[in-house]
């Protein structure tokens, strides 16, 4: 059954547009989060590090995603955001403190949630400038071959 979950996974990754990917990182972000600060409810140090490094992982890849030449300033921003979240994760795994931990999660939750609107709006115009192009096509179409 696990090999079937794993396709499905992957079968999702490689369909999803790359603002399906960025949400989808931070859900992985959030739950592995949630998943360390679990582990040191039940003082298991070693799961606790594995979803750290996970998590680590991941904020270290959109710090890599980032355009700094077309983001600009909010590209700066979100680099320092993410360094100040890879900072708080090092300090919950040294010191076995879940406030890092939940103080990362709040952010990520934040952000996710800021793009997800800023996504839904981007989609909202494309479609609104689609219709009226494809009318504009479709005008043009009916008098060019008339």
């Amino acid at each position: 059954m696990n090999g079937y979950v794993n396709q499905y996974q992957q079968n999702q990754i490689a369909t999803a547009s790359r603002e399906q990917i960025l949400l989808m990182l931070y859900d992985g972000a959030i739950r592995f989060s949630q998943q360390a600060k679990m582990a040191i409810d039940d003082n298991d140090m070693a799961v606790k590090g594995k979803y750290i490094g996970k998590t680590m992982a991941i904020i270290s890849e959109l710090i890599r995603s980032l355009d700094h030449e077309i983001g600009g300033d909010i590209a700066k921003d979100l680099d320092a955001l993410y360094g100040y979240m890879l900072k708080e994760l090092s300090n919950a795994n040294v010191k076995n403190d879940k406030k890092p931990i939940e103080v990362v999660i709040t952010l990520l939750k934040d952000l996710r949630e800021t793009w997800a609107e800023a996504i839904e709006i981007n989609n909202q115009e494309k479609n609104s400038h689609s219709q009226q192009n494809s009318g504009q096509v479709v005008k043009q179409f009916a008098s060019s071959s008339i």
